[in-house]
């Protein structure tokens, strides 16, 4: 579904990203885990656009996205949630999600996003601004299903946020996986986390894809080295 080659990316002269190849299959989530520092969130932000890649090229559904700007990844089925939510503090939970509208066409917010998220539906009229980094987690994740992506990139969901709510939100993503039939790409540090929702797993470190393991392959031990300061 998605395929990345051979992915360069830079900052000013610094590259960031050094060759980096994936691909995300249909109906799969796939966790890219590492420290800080490694590369996670530039690599995210290529895949949607935000930078540039100075060399290789990315595919979705076929479909040459190298080039493309964020507006058309997202009209071609590409959802982003970024590093610390960035939820429009002054809007409304509802006007929030039907920012997430545009790019589906559609006027309504879908009845889903509130079966798989009660607390936005009951809290509808609240401003983004006061919920909590839980909620407004719920809530980026909102938005970006109102797009209908056929991918979701999440960058670092788990951060700031409470233990139970994460463990609430892993049993949310594998529902979403499910009822909307779409892949997952989530950048992370929390192993639990990660195990909990993905069925394949690759290690980031120094800008550089350096493991990859699925199922049963997946080695805790050997993956925490990475992810340890």
């Amino acid at each position: 579904m998605l395929n990345v080659r051979d992915l360069h990316v830079s900052y000013g002269m610094s590259e960031v990203i050094h060759g980096v190849s994936l691909d995300v299959g249909s109906n799969e989530t796939v966790a890219i885990m590492g420290r800080n520092g490694m590369g996670k969130t530039t690599l995210f932000k290529s895949l949607i656009g935000m930078l540039p890649s100075s060399s290789g090229g990315i595919t979705f559904h076929g479909e040459d996205l190298t080039k493309a700007q964020p507006y058309q990844r997202v009209s071609s089925g590409i959802a982003y949630v970024p590093q610390g939510r960035m939820v429009f503090p002054t809007l409304t939970v509802e006007e929030n999600i039907m920012a997430g509208l545009e790019a589906s066409g559609r006027k309504k917010v879908p009845e889903d996003i509130y079966e798989l998220f009660p607390v936005l539906l009951e809290m509808r009229h609240r401003k983004a601004g006061n919920l909590s980094g839980g909620q407004q987690q719920q809530l980026a994740i909102g938005r970006a299903l109102a797009a209908n992506p056929k991918v979701l990139l999440l960058d670092e969901p788990t951060e700031g946020i409470q233990p139970s709510i994460i463990k609430q939100l892993a049993t949310t993503l594998n529902e979403i996986k499910v009822k909307r039939k779409i892949s997952i790409v989530v950048s992370e540090q929390v192993l639990s986390f990660a195990l909990n929702v993905a069925d394949r797993m690759l290690v980031m470190d120094k800008g550089k894809i350096v493991h990859e393991a699925a199922g049963d392959q997946i080695d805790k031990a050997y993956i925490s080295r990475f992810l340890s300061v």
